[in-house]
């Protein structure tokens, strides 16, 4: 019998860990890959403590100090949660059924991918899926953003403060969903190219994002673009369908708590990005988040 089990071995789900293991309860992280969307980043310029630290190194961190406080870490991924009559869980991965008091869930999000080639073989080395974390990389170069709600014109404003030019890619008028002030600031913005009827076909380079492949939708044309870095900003995926029994959730499947993550399970916590308490998915947010929850759960285990 564990006292808590985490879902999610990213920062919040490790953090989450921590502070539990801190509390003597007995906790288990099950994540299907350690580090979370950590492993998709290159380096991280805005975690407290650390000028600049690889997201390996930053992960390799966090595991061996989860582990120094006794914590069990099991790679694989949550296919069940049961809740038993005595206000326990049931939760099966692999071939293995365990039983826990409490559950923090700490998934977070997926990024929306295009799909295309070059996307994978490029992330982190160029393409990134969070301006607010990498927009600083690209300071004085010239990068892309593909997208019409409004992350992507947040991206693109957010980055025309910093890099040289930002080339906003859009699929069509349909696609622009931004806020209308958003589109506005975007478009007076000189050194943001809005470029309507585009679709990224692929990406290119050697060793890093040097180009990109662009097909004008209108003209059946492609188009290569030289560029230093490009950011996907599509949307996010909630994979939240495991725990639907135990959750509220929102029309994207965020998971909605109060503000001491409790969901409307007894019992079941939530933490990180797959929450819907902050609209700014950040690493020192689903930090303090996991925070919470672990200590909002220790105290529910108190008699």
């Amino acid at each position: 019998m564990y006292d808590t089990i985490v879902i999610g071995s990213g920062p919040a789900g490790i953090t989450a860990g921590i502070y539990a293991a801190r509390r003597e309860m007995k906790t288990l992280i099950i994540g299907k890959e350690l580090g979370g969307q950590l492993v998709w980043a290159h380096e991280i310029e805005n975690y407290p403590g650390f000028k600049k630290i690889s997201a390996f190194e930053l992960i390799q961190n966090l595991k061996d100090q989860v582990l120094s406080f006794g914590v069990e870490i099991k790679e694989a991924e949550v296919k069940k949660i049961d809740k038993t009559d005595q206000n326990s869980f049931f939760v099966y991965f692999g071939q293995e059924k365990v039983e826990t008091k409490t559950i923090i869930i700490a998934m977070g999000l997926s990024p929306r991918r295009l799909a295309i080639p070059g996307e994978e073989k490029f992330s982190g080395k160029g393409v990134s899926y969070c301006a607010n974390c990498d927009g600083p990389f690209f300071r004085n170069k010239i990068v892309g953003v593909v997208g019409g709600g409004n992350s992507a014109f947040d991206a693109a404003e957010v980055l025309s403060k910093i890099a040289k030019e930002v080339y906003l890619f859009i699929r069509d008028e349909k696609s622009i969903k931004a806020f209308d002030t958003l589109v506005n600031e975007v478009k007076s913005r000189p050194n943001i190219k809005i470029l309507i009827n585009t679709e990224i076909k692929e990406i290119a380079g050697s060793d890093h994002l040097e180009k990109v492949i662009y097909a004008n939708i209108k003209e059946n044309k492609l188009n290569t673009l030289d560029l230093d870095g490009l950011f996907v900003e599509i949307g996010r995926i909630a994979h939240t369908d495991l725990v639907s029994d135990f959750v509220e959730r929102m029309s994207n499947g965020q998971i909605i708590s109060d503000n001491l993550c409790q969901t409307k399970t007894p019992g079941v916590f939530v933490a990180g990005d797959v929450s819907n308490l902050s609209e700014f998915k950040q690493i020192s947010i689903a930090s303090g988040q996991a925070t919470i929850a672990a200590l909002s759960a220790y105290k529910y285990l108190q008699p």
